[in-house]
């Protein structure tokens, strides 16, 4: 297994890697949407957006990229988030021939009341 920090994403909250690689496997954590500089963006479509890039990120250091997701697995605060979040993820993937399976769901919150979307994927390596 092979552990994936990417130098661009700050670190883990906790004793966990953001993503591990295993054979042909990369798991990612799921992804708040925190900056490097540690701030937060305000609304759902940017921290969908920086969940994303930081997945891209990830995927990246084992050298696979988002057309390899397998699986997503999102979570958002609120009903009405899930039109925003899916609005990122469907032009994430638009163009892809296979799309990834997704799961989505609503739950009370996060570590912190500004997280509104986390996001975590399960990748093939190329």
């Amino acid at each position: 297994m092979k552990t994936l920090q990417p130098a661009a994403l700050p670190a883990p909250f906790g004793r966990y890697s953001h993503g591990v690689a295993a054979e042909k496997i990369v798991v990612t954590s799921g992804q708040l949407a925190l900056s490097p500089d540690g701030t937060i963006p305000e609304g759902v479509t940017a921290q969908a957006e920086l969940c994303f890039a930081n997945i891209k990120a990830i995927l990246a250091e084992a050298g696979a990229d988002l057309s390899h997701v397998l699986r997503f697995n999102a979570f958002v605060t609120e009903r009405a988030h899930m039109a925003e979040y899916m609005a990122v993820r469907d032009r994430l993937v638009a163009d892809f021939e296979v799309k990834p399976a997704s799961t989505l769901m609503i739950v009370s919150g996060f570590t912190r009341p500004e997280f509104l979307v986390e996001v975590e994927a399960t990748a093939v390596l190329p």
